[in-house]
């Protein structure tokens, strides 16, 4: 039984092969393996593979680059889904797409709910939210993940960045006024493979790699709490000291600035907040703190560096 996750290489890709890897074989094309850019390579390796389930973890990520990349953008974050979704849908299997609070229009400080009205303002929100719609329209029985500021012990993400740079710098200024949720790649894993376990009355586990056991649709998925990317960056550097790490920074080192002292190509949004509660209530379970779930993934980190 093939399980197919696209993106297998990235952070959330990654976590998803440690989670999936006992419901079935699991197929991790590397970008020599499968070109994802090109529509006709994708519909031959998913013919040649048959895959009996789809985690799309694929995505263009780099947000000030789509600006001046829109057509790249397009392909990976829209194009790309909905060719996923017309096979799942055609083959009656299940997709799990991952998405972004980008889609929304990062106003006010209101948690977003799932049907929030959506306005990005970036090309890569824009992308990602023609992805978004074209799996809800395919027909195909999906799970769309909305989560935000991902990070986690591999790869290239704010809490490393961090990291190096309290090793190297006695001050820094860090935005301070972009309110969200740091969410590790591991969570949204282990979300993702919650929504395919059942529990019967006698608390025994069942899985199915085939059967998404919570409705269809869009969900969002990040830890509880809310912080500034200003604060996120001050408990990386406590926590790295509570765990021996020895830094430049000055603990009063980190200085807030706005947004709009750090320019970007593409603007980013003010409030990320999302309302998690539909996902709780859906797999019966209440979502750990951001601070707990940093203090996971930096241990994690540590430990193999």
């Amino acid at each position: 039984m093939n399980i197919l996750i696209t993106g297998g290489n990235g952070q959330v890709g990654f976590e998803l092969q440690r989670q999936f890897a006992i419901f079935g074989n699991i197929l991790a094309p590397t970008r020599q393996e499968l070109d994802l850019t090109n529509a006709q390579a994708v519909d031959a390796y998913l013919g040649e593979h048959q895959p009996a389930l789809i985690l799309n973890a694929a995505a263009y990520t780099a947000v000030d680059k789509a600006e001046s990349e829109p057509a790249q953008a397009k392909r990976l974050n829209a194009e790309l889904p909905a060719q996923l979704a017309e096979y799942a849908a055609k083959h009656n299997i299940s997709l799990v797409h991952y998405s972004t609070d980008y889609v929304y229009p990062g106003n006010g400080e209101t948690p977003w709910q799932e049907d929030s009205p959506t306005a990005p303002h970036s090309v890569y929100g824009q992308t990602k939210l023609e992805g978004d719609q074209a799996v809800t329209q395919s027909g195909c029985q999906h799970l769309i993940f909305r989560t935000s500021w991902v990070y986690a012990a591999r790869g290239n993400n704010f809490m490393k960045t961090m990291l190096r740079l309290g090793r190297e710098r006695e001050s820094l200024n860090i935005v301070n006024d972009q309110i969200g949720a740091p969410t590790p790649a591991r969570l949204i894993a282990q979300a993702t493979a919650l929504a395919f376990t059942t529990h019967d009355s006698r608390f025994t586990t069942h899985h199915s790699p085939l059967t998404i056991h919570i409705p269809s649709g869009i969900y969002h998925l990040a830890p509880r709490g809310e912080t500034s990317w200003h604060v996120f960056a001050c408990e990386i550097f406590e926590q790295a000291r509570k765990a021996g790490e020895t830094l430049a920074i000055k603990p009063q080192g980190a200085a807030g600035i706005p947004t709009a002292e750090y320019p970007t190509p593409a603007q980013r949004p003010l409030n990320s907040r999302m309302n998690l509660s539909k996902l709780e209530a859906a797999l019966g379970v209440t979502l750990p703190t951001w601070q707990a779930q940093l203090g996971l993934t930096l241990k994690e980190y540590l430990e193999n560096t």
